[in-house]
């Protein structure tokens, strides 16, 4: 049960007819926020809104386009007059091509939805913010790629590191109007993000065994982000802006050329393969 009190509170939560996003829209709900479930699968995010304890409403939008970031944006406002929070969650993992195979129409459509779509949220937020002469608070859904380097996932992660960008802007443009904007960077979580690339390494067949090298030896789960996410929101971080908590069991501390890091752990051929 969540210690955190969202009564009264709408919410706003996008990819969340599953993983992450279904988690923070339960915790939300639970601590007594109406929240707005956004998917681009509108049914399950029309389904997951019944489960719901709080009155909530799910809405089908493709975040990486306009008029359905501002059709969401204006169900939420018909239906409970205002909105509180957000959780701008939706993503997709894209290509695993190597950047030479990489293809502008893959690292395009990766960049649409992991870093067009915050944006426009970002500022549907702030508009909305404004007409309602209020304050709030955001979160955005970065990534451990956010903070780290990989060759295996470039659009994925080169989205995730202009999420940082957004994040910095947003928080400082906000502060003075007391909208706070903070980010979660999940490390191995499996979802059905990555699910869909089962088959592909660095994807969700081998997610377990990497979680192994993690400090805590373990991967997380979708609940251990949305807690995070649901604090970034309430007033107990009331002092919190621009700041992203990486939520990834050590992942993102490890020294990789010490001992305790691996180091010399793998055979570098295993990575250095060039086609």
């Amino acid at each position: 049960m969540s210690l955190l009190s969202f009564s009264g509170k709408v919410a706003v939560v996008t990819g969340a007819a599953g993983g992450i996003g279904a988690a923070t829209a339960r915790i939300l709900s639970e601590s007594g926020a109406n929240v707005v479930v956004v998917d681009i699968n509108g049914d399950a995010a029309i389904e997951l809104a019944r489960t719901l304890p709080t009155a909530s409403i799910g809405v089908k939008a493709d975040v990486s386009n306009e008029d359905d970031v501002k059709g969401y944006m204006q169900q939420a406002v018909d239906h409970f007059g205002r909105v509180d929070l957000y959780h701008l969650n939706a993503g997709i993992v894209g290509s695993f091509a190597s950047l030479p195979e990489l293809s502008t129409e893959d690292f395009d459509k990766v960049i649409a939805i992991n870093l067009r779509g915050p944006f426009l949220g970002l500022r549907e937020a702030f508009r909305q913010y404004m007409k309602q002469e209020s304050g709030g608070a955001i979160v955005l859904t970065a990534s451990i790629a956010s903070l780290r380097g990989s060759h295996d996932l470039l659009p994925y992660q080169t989205s995730k590191h202009g999420v940082m960008g957004l994040l910095h802007g947003a928080a400082m443009y906000g502060g003075p109007m007391n909208i706070r904007v903070n980010a979660v960077a999940p490390g191995l979580i499996p979802t059905e993000l990555f699910a869909s690339n089962k088959s592909s390494t660095g994807g969700g067949n081998d997610m377990v065994q990497r979680g192994s090298t993690v400090p805590m030896r373990r991967v997380g789960t979708p609940d251990e982000i949305a807690g995070v996410a649901a604090f970034l929101l309430s007033d107990q971080a009331s002092y919190i802006n621009g700041e992203v908590i990486s939520v990834d069991g050590g992942s993102s501390i490890v020294n990789t050329v010490r001992p305790a890091g691996g180091a010399g752990a793998w055979d570098t051929s295993t990575v250095d393969k060039r086609p």
